[in-house]
């Protein structure tokens, strides 16, 4: 297997949805466009932010389809899908049909009802569904706040060394700095550690991550990559700063109500994905007008993505 070490941002984009819950798929170019406007890595499809758990196998299926259209032709794009965890049959036709419609690569996450017992159960089912699409890279989500699974994942590595030859790395949203850097420095950064924490980028790019995977990223991108240019040039003030900022647009996710916000900062980018289905608690109109000061107050309109890039930017 021709393993591509990944860099940059990687969006994980919202699941596009009509007024009643069901799909909009026709918004999944627009939204492309948008993310290559922005110079956006990638798409992680169907995680946490792209209400993966929340979808059918059928659905599931088809938003992989509408992704692997408009990014077919682009070798410059990364499409991944998180096929799910609990269910190992369900992630074994994703990952088949994943690679069958000319998707890049895979991930898995813990299996967060019948939870693994030990490191080497939860590498046992990553391998069986790593197994069947042996040719393609297979990153595990590693996001404990949300299955509860909580390993050492310099454990998983060391537990999938020699049992998974299309292990290519880890989707790491969690704060233990330690256990990451212990990851990165794995047989000398053989595999991909790829950051999941927005609000913490600042002290992963000091330990080293190239690469990042996350929700802000499909409307803030430039504020991001200004932070890495200030890093990269030793301008820790500036990259200060810029995290700070970060901090203050998604603090303002927590204040009106979570995750489902991040739908809100899309509209008004000017792409509407609707509302995340049940459970999730959606703002009504009165605090989306709430919201949309909040959003002048912090600025965001000056490092918020844009629609429509300017040529020169």
């Amino acid at each position: 297997m021709n393993r591509q070490h990944l860099e940059g941002l990687i969006a994980a984009p919202f699941t596009p949805m009509h007024q009643d819950g069901s799909l909009n798929l026709a918004v999944i170019p627009s939204y492309y466009e948008m993310l290559k406007g922005n110079s956006v890595k990638g798409a992680f499809i169907c995680g946490s932010t792209g209400e993966g758990v929340s979808l059918s196998l059928n659905e599931k299926k088809a938003v992989a389809e509408a992704w692997a259209a408009v990014a077919k032709n682009d070798h410059d794009f990364i499409v991944m899908p998180l096929l799910g965890g609990t269910c190992l049959t369900d992630c074994k036709e994703l990952a088949l049909h994943a690679q069958q419609i000319g998707l890049n690569a895979i991930s898995f996450t813990a299996p967060f009802y019948f939870k693994p017992a030990s490191v080497e159960m939860l590498a046992k089912a990553c391998s069986e569904v790593a197994s069947v699409v042996p040719d393609m890279p297979f990153y595990y989500y590693h996001i404990p706040v949300l299955t509860g699974v909580n390993f050492p994942m310099i454990d998983l590595l060391k537990a999938v060394d020699d049992l998974m030859p299309n292990f290519a790395g880890i989707k790491y949203t969690h704060e233990d700095f330690m256990d990451f850097l212990s990851c990165m420095n794995f047989k000398d950064g053989k595999y991909d550690m790829l950051w999941g924490r927005d609000e913490n980028m600042l002290p992963a790019l000091a330990l080293g991550t190239k690469a990042s995977v996350g929700s802000t990223f499909n409307y803030a991108a430039p504020l991001y990559y200004q932070l890495i240019d200030a890093f990269n040039n030793g301008d820790l003030k500036a990259a200060n700063a810029l995290q700070q900022q970060s901090i203050d647009m998604i603090t303002l996710l927590g204040k009106y109500g979570g995750i489902a916000t991040g739908k809100a900062y899309m509209k008004l980018l000017g792409i509407d994905c609707g509302e995340f289905r049940l459970p999730v608690k959606n703002m009504n109109a009165e605090q989306f007008e709430a919201f949309k000061k909040e959003t002048e107050q912090i600025g965001f309109a000056e490092f918020s993505s844009r629609l429509q890039p300017a040529v020169n930017a």
